[in-house]
C-alpha cells in the first residue's frame, strides 16, 4: 500500500482506466473465438456492474462531495445538486448527439462505413464519462488519501471494467456478423474504450489541481453514471428476460459495492 502511494492520483486513475481498457479489450478478443455469445451471460455481468455503479455512485462520489462542500464552506445541496444535473445532461446531450447522427443513416441490411461509425461512436461516446468518474474518484484522493479511499476508488474501476466486458463485445461481434475481418473487428472494439484514460486524466488532473471544483466533478461524475445504468444498464440486462434473475444480480452487485466502501471504512 505504501509503494501506491508513492504514485501521483493523476497517474492511478490513468492506471485504473488501463485496467478498464484491458477489460473491454478482452470482450472484444471474443471475436476470436465466437461469432456470437451468450446473451444471459452478458446480460448478468451488466446487471451486477449496474448495481457496483449505483451503490458507487453515492459511497464513492455523493457522499464525498456532501462533505467535502461541509468543509470548504459551502450548502452541501447546492454543489451536489448541480453536479447530479449536469452530470446526467452531459450524457443526455451524447445521447442527443449520436441520436441525431443515426437518423442520417438510412440503410440496415448491409454494411457500411457509416454504419461501423455508428457504432463505435456510440459505445464511445458512451466511455468518456466513465472515464471521468474514475480520474474524479482517484483525484479526491490528493485531499485525503486513506485505505478505504482508495478501495472505494478501486471498486469504482473494478464495476466500470466489468460493464466493459460487454460493450467490447457489442461493438467487434457485431462488425465480424456483417463482414469486417476479425482482427479489425477487434481493433475497432478495444480502440471504443482508449477514450476512458484520456477522460481519466482529464478529470483527475481538475481535481488536483483546482479543489474547489471537487464536490461539483464527484456529483458530476455520479450523475453520469446514474443516468447511464438507469437509461442504458439496467433496461439492457433485462431486455432478454429472466428480470427476476437479473435484478437479484444487481442487487449482489450493489452489496458487494457497499461492503468494499463501508466495511472497508
Amino acid at each position: 500500500m505504501n509503494a501506491i502511494m508513492n504514485f501521483s492520483p493523476i497517474v492511478l486513475a490513468f492506471l485504473a482506466t488501463l485496467f478498464t481498457w484491458f477489460v473491454t479489450a478482452l470482450g472484444s478478443a471474443l471475436v476470436f473465438f465466437f461469432k456470437d455469445v451468450n446473451q444471459k451471460i452478458l446480460n448478468s455481468m451488466m446487471g451486477f456492474a449496474a448495481g457496483v455503479m449505483i451503490a458507487a455512485s453515492f459511497w464513492s462520489l455523493i457522499s464525498p462531495a456532501i462533505e467535502l462542500s461541509d468543509e470548504l464552506g459551502y450548502n452541501p445541496v447546492i454543489p451536489t445538486a448541480v453536479g447530479v444535473l449536469l452530470g446526467g445532461l452531459f450524457i443526455r446531450f451524447t445521447d442527443i448527439v449520436a441520436s441525431k447522427i443515426h437518423k442520417t443513416e438510412e440503410k440496415e441490411d448491409s454494411y457500411n462505413w457509416r454504419r461501423m461509425f455508428l457504432l463505435i461512436l456510440a459505445i464511445t461516446l458512451h466511455n468518456i464519462p466513465e472515464g471521468l468518474a474514475i480520474g474524479v474518484a482517484f483525484g479526491a484522493l490528493n485531499f485525503g488519501y486513506t485505505p478505504a479511499a482508495f478501495a472505494a476508488a478501486m471498486s469504482l474501476a473494478i464495476g466500470i471494467g466489468i460493464q466493459n466486458f460487454p460493450e467490447g463485445a457489442a461493438v467487434s461481434l457485431p462488425l465480424r456478423r456483417e463482414g469486417m475481418t476479425t482482427f479489425k473487428s477487434f481493433m475497432y472494439g478495444q480502440a471504443s474504450a482508449l477514450v476512458e484514460p484520456i477522460s481519466a486524466v482529464i478529470g483527475a488532473y481538475l481535481v488536483v489541481y483546482i479543489r474547489a471544483i471537487l464536490p461539483y466533478a464527484l456529483s458530476f461524475a455520479a450523475g453520469a453514471m446514474i443516468y447511464v445504468v438507469v437509461k442504458e444498464l439496467v433496461p439492457e440486462s433485462q431486455s432478454n428476460g429472466n428480470e427476476g434473475l437479473i435484478s437479484l444480480i444487481t442487487l449482489i452487485g450493489f452489496i458487494v459495492m457497499m461492503v468494499l466502501d463501508v466495511a472497508l471504512g
